[in-house]
């Protein structure tokens, strides 16, 4: 250690039962299970962007539209992927952030969507390409809501 500093033994202990907890937080998320086409891009970065937001994720590659309409995904809000989390339904190119604060929140419905590919979202970012404002939509029976606006992988 330099002089300049020298953490104190209190630090240390601060810092390690901090990263513990962090470490803690990202066991307790529960798995995904990401259905996908075996040759999508863009879904392999999406699930990047959760990996790299703590969760663990299976991933099935299969025909996507069957498990759509066994979850009751309506065809206005399908996407390229879809995923199962906590009893939830993640549609599209959903943000790890909103995926985490539906877990938190649990609201009535049956999942979360991010219609279409909006530029910018997760796993559809391109270099030089400004991204997209989008709409996160809490979905089912009888419930269709914004639960989040993002531009790009940030909340609005």
């Amino acid at each position: 250690m330099s002089e300049l500093f020298r953490p104190s033994r209190r630090m240390v202990v601060l810092g390690l039962a901090a990263a513990g907890v962090q470490a803690a937080r990202a066991e307790d998320l529960p798995e995904v299970v990401a259905t996908k086409d075996p040759s999508c891009g863009c879904c392999e970065a999406w699930v990047k962007h959760l990996r790299a937001e703590g969760f663990r994720v299976q991933v099935v590659n299969a025909p996507v539209n069957p498990v759509k309409a066994r979850l009751g995904v309506p065809r206005e809000l399908a996407s390229c992927h879809t995923a199962q989390v906590g009893g939830y339904v993640i549609e599209g190119h959903v943000p790890a952030s909103a995926i985490k604060r539906l877990l938190v929140e649990k609201p009535a419905g049956t999942g979360l969507a991010v219609p279409g590919m909006p530029v910018g979202s997760p796993g559809m970012e391109v270099d030089g390409v400004e991204p997209a404002t989008y709409e996160v939509v809490l979905f089912g029976p009888g419930v269709r809501t914004t639960f989040a606006r993002f531009r790009g992988g940030q909340a609005v």
